[in-house]
């Protein structure tokens, strides 16, 4: 009987290894024919001619072209200044939420996230409704002051770096608030006795400690504001690389121009690329490391100090939620023409998108929920993988995970365009002539949210947990998923919901690649606000914010602020 026994472990000890290698294997050929294959193509085709032979000519052109240089200089200009508007609010968000105790200090700290599940182009079309030209600003302004012409609030650069401000500061907050909260008290406690007070105590001191969290956070806000087409599409920007790539794509007319546009994409998969491995660069350069970390003891604010920190919230949250205002407003609102509010009140816009038509919803829920289902598939032996094996090649899965969380939407989208309008093997059918692609890249954007939260709360289970099932004679199958997975279900919920909110709410991607009957609800909004329905596209944009505003609080439940390790 014990003969029998050890035989069977024996056999179930050799068969994991084949298991573990062919997951492996599976994860790495998910990868290799969704993300690898993708961007080789629309490389290839960048540098290819007419003739498919490789050439030059392609770039030449773009960088003789002085219309599609002052796009690459704007996009530029504005990727920085949303980096600079957010780090501002960002910073002074985080540092009052950790170092301070205040009134409502929870409720300021789960407010300040809200931004984030507004979608930029939800976000566009509210401040369009209040401070577009006949919006409730300008028509109050021009009632009070008899002014002869609207202020332009919106229209222009200022109208775009408004919406990504307002949108990605929560970004910037989270990335923030785990390196902040990690600062060792004794240094900034050391500064304070060699005579460094105040402001000169946190710039030299606190700023520096929190760089990697920073560059992080800087990342993500520059290269969103630098893909985002849909915004400046909204408010008459053209001038900008990302909007150059759709609409030189999606114009089906000129081959040169369309090549333009498969150049310009192939440009923001480099350039995202360039500017993720300088920012590792500069972070490995210096040690951040600390030899302990001490809980930091939040102090008290003086009763001035104390309401300028809530009237500072409080502003900020004003401006904050003029976008869902707008939206909420546009939604149950009619004859909103020239009047500060909609003149009649109504349901119709919901019953005409959630009952009429509602493919939009359903489409959402089913993609993005299928999209959740490949990332937990995938990502969390993914995660698994990095953290619990040494296995050749495991350093190349993180560092592609990386790049996936920096390359562009807009290059995505036209890289699958590029990649799988091919018939199928078998069958005379392409995949991007078939709903599955939309879950498919759904779940490629936001596999790095999945990993990284598994992988964040694996990095806390000691290995001699799993180690004691395996020596009573559990395979790692079902170690991983009788112990490791029970200690780590928080980190996985938050990661799969935070790859359920972005999911949701994508456009970037799948405004190339959605088919007639299939298409979701930011594309659905888009739609009708181009085709002049703004009633119906402000319901569907208040829907949108319920989903992801539930998720984010059940995120908020399950893990509070520590999500920082998701963007990092």
């Amino acid at each position: 009987m014990a003969t029998a026994q050890a035989v069977a472990m024996q056999v179930r000890g050799q068969s994991t290894p084949m298991v573990s290698l062919i997951g492996f294997g599976l994860i790495w050929l998910f990868l290799i024919v969704f993300v690898l294959y993708p961007l080789t193509r629309i490389f290839y085709d960048a540098f290819a001619n007419e003739a498919g032979g490789l050439t030059l000519a392609n770039f030449q052109e773009f960088f003789t072209d002085r219309y599609y240089l002052r796009s690459l200089w704007n996009s530029l200009v504005l990727g920085v200044a949303a980096v600079l508007t957010t780090s501002v609010i960002g910073i002074a968000v985080a540092f009052l939420i950790i170092r301070y105790e205040f009134p409502c200090r929870n409720l300021f700290a789960y407010l300040t996230m809200l931004p984030m599940i507004l979608p930029p182009l939800v976000g566009v079309l509210g401040f369009v409704f209040i401070l577009g030209r006949a919006g409730t600003v300008n028509v109050w302004l021009m009632d009070w002051f008899h002014m002869a012409h609207p202020i332009n609030f919106m229209y222009g650069m200022q109208g775009v770096l408004l919406v990504e401000t307002v949108h990605l500061f929560p970004l910037m907050t989270l990335s923030i608030l785990d390196s902040m909260s990690k600062v060792d008290p004794s240094l900034e406690e050391a500064a304070q006795g060699m005579g460094a007070t105040g402001w000169r105590r946190f710039w030299d001191v606190t700023l520096p400690l929190t760089t990697p969290g920073y560059i992080s956070g800087a990342l993500l806000v520059f290269i969103w504001t630098f893909a985002d087409f849909v915004t400046p599409l909204v408010v008459g920007v053209q001038d900008l690389l990302a909007v150059q790539a759709y609409l030189n794509i999606v114009q089906f007319v000129d081959r040169r121009i369309f090549r333009m546009g498969i150049v310009i994409s192939a440009l923001l998969v480099v350039l995202a690329i360039v500017f993720v491995l300088v920012a590792r660069h500069y972070v490995a350069i210096k040690d951040y490391s600390s030899l302990a970390y001490s809980k930091v003891e939040r102090r008290r604010l003086g009763p001035v100090k104390r309401w300028l920190a809530v009237g500072f919230l409080v502003a900020l949250l004003i401006v904050s939620a003029i976008p869902q205002v707008g939206v909420v407003l546009a939604a149950v609102g009619k004859g909103w023409a020239l009047t500060p509010f909609p003149v009649h009140y109504t349901l119709d816009y919901f019953r005409q998108v959630s009952i009429e038509t509602p493919k939009f919803i359903i489409n959402s829920l089913m993609f993005s929920g299928l999209a959740v289902l490949i990332c937990l598939v995938v990502g969390v032996p993914m995660a698994w993988i990095m953290s619990r094996t040494q296995t050749p090649g495991r350093g190349a899965m993180d560092a592609l995970t990386t790049l996936i969380l920096a390359i562009p939407g807009t290059a995505i989208g036209i890289a699958y365009i590029r990649a799988f309008h091919y018939p199928l093997p078998g069958i005379d059918l392409a995949l991007t002539s078939t709903w599955v692609i939309l879950p498919l890249v759904l779940a490629v954007r936001r596999l790095p949210y999945t990993v990284r939260g598994s992988y964040s709360s694996l990095l806390l289970v000691h290995k001699s947990m799993e180690e004691a099932a395996e020596n009573v004679g559990a395979t790692k199958l079902r170690t991983f998923r009788d112990v490791t997975v029970p200690l780590v279900w928080k980190g996985i919920l938050v990661g799969a919901l935070f790859s359920f909110i972005m999911s949701i709410q994508e456009a970037s991607s799948t405004l190339f690649l959605t088919l007639g009957g299939w298409e979701m609800i930011p594309v659905g909004i888009f739609t009708y606000y181009i085709a002049g329905s703004h009633g119906q596209a402000a319901a569907l944009g208040v829907i949108l914010i319920v989903l992801c505003a539930v998720s984010l609080y059940i995120v908020n439940r399950v893990a509070g602020t520590k999500v920082g390790g998701l963007f990092g």
